[in-house]
């Protein structure tokens, strides 16, 4: 127990040593401590879950969870203990506001995995109607990219439709044939049993109308054997391609498109949408939770002895800086004087050196002067 009330101590990033002294605020500040451990551990398991929703391997979600938590761990820990409970409330806000608004954009991005999770059958739902909107849409395209397929099937059909009004018009003379043989009464026929002269013309007619059904039959058919192997030909690049196509819808299922499922939730579904927004103010209050607790947390005997203490700190260490600099002055002082007299005699000796070299050529200069007035007499 001990242990673990150290540890949450430790969290806390109070001063120990400080705070033993204190007993009332043990308590308090093993909540605190708990507060930004569990914070921590929070930050962890959603960062890794995020990762693992990318990825799909847990390995890399586990290492940068535990990266991740550590960091929100360290930052909560850094900004509770650096929080001082001022006299002024909006001087400890000012310290607090960047890390809520951290805290906000933390939750906006930690959020979404966990959103994901929670409406995954409407979203697997929305995104199997996209893919089916996508499907159509690249048949649309393809259509529309691949016009000669209408084209040789309309032709088709025409050189079908001149082979069945040919087999249409030879039919009907065979009707007409056959009546005049049997001897039915009818506006083309004679109504006499026999072949008869009627009866032969009908027969060349109908012989002549079978003879341009064939030769039609075989022009039309060597055509729509043309077309069809072009449109076989056609029809393959044509599936190739939205086989190609395919593969990459069907594959329309990542982070990104499950995003845009939710987002469209969101717009249709009031009963969505809010529960988006309170999940994401779920994890505001997590994220956010150490630096309110701290902010909430009224001024107790640990803060009057941790002022104490800097304060003190603050005092020895302004004293000392003084001493320094007072020692530090009166040093330059002495250096000073010791510099000045030193230069002075220095000086002074170089004067003097000067002044018995100025002499000594003079004498020179004279006694030369004086040997060359003695030369000039003699």
């Amino acid at each position: 127990m001990e242990k673990m009330k150290a540890f949450f101590w430790f969290c806390s990033g109070a001063n120990i040593a400080i705070l033993k002294k204190c007993p009332t605020e043990t308590n308090k500040y093993v909540g605190i401590g708990g507060t930004v451990f569990f914070t921590g551990v929070l930050a962890a398991l959603s960062a890794g879950y995020a990762l693992y929703t990318v990825f799909e391997s847990w390995y890399w979600a586990v290492a940068f969870g535990a990266v991740w938590g550590v960091m929100i761990f360290n930052l909560d820990r850094f900004i509770v203990s650096s929080m001082r409970k001022k006299e002024r409330f909006w001087a400890e806000w000012k310290l607090a506001f960047p890390r809520l608004l951290l805290a906000v954009f933390l939750a906006l991005v930690i959020s979404k995995p966990l959103e994901l999770k929670i409406f995954e059958k409407e979203i697997d739902q929305k995104v199997s109607e996209q893919k089916v909107l996508e499907m159509q849409e690249a048949k649309d395209n393809l259509e529309m990219a691949y016009p000669e397929i209408a084209r040789l099937k309309t032709e088709n059909e025409q050189l079908r439709d001149e082979i069945a009004a040919k087999a249409a018009f030879r039919d009907q003379l065979q009707e007409e044939y056959d009546a005049e043989r049997f001897g039915v009464k009818t506006p083309g026929t004679t109504g006499i049993v026999g072949l008869g002269v009627n009866a032969e013309k009908k027969e060349q007619q109908l012989d002549a109308a079978q003879r341009d059904l064939e030769q039609l039959q075989e022009r039309n058919w060597v055509k729509i054997d043309e077309h069809e192997r072009e449109m076989a030909a056609v029809m393959a690049r044509k599936q190739e391609v939205f086989e190609q196509q395919q593969a990459a819808i069907d594959q329309y299922d990542g982070l990104a498109a499950r995003i845009h499922a939710l987002s469209q939730l969101t717009s249709e579904s009031q009963a969505v949408y809010w529960a988006n927004i309170f999940i994401m103010l779920l994890f505001v209050a997590m994220e956010a939770a150490p630096v309110m607790v701290k902010l909430m947390a009224g001024k107790g005997p640990y803060d009057e002895v941790l002022d104490q203490s800097e304060s003190a700190v603050s005092v020895y260490a302004k004293e000392r800086k003084y001493k320094n600099e007072e020692e530090s002055t009166r040093r330059v002082e002495v250096f000073d004087k010791t510099i000045s007299s030193e230069t002075a005699a220095k000086i002074q000796k170089k004067l003097h050196r000067d002044e018995l070299i100025t002499r000594a050529e003079m004498e020179l200069l004279e006694r030369r002067l004086g040997e060359m007035e003695q030369g000039v007499e003699g």
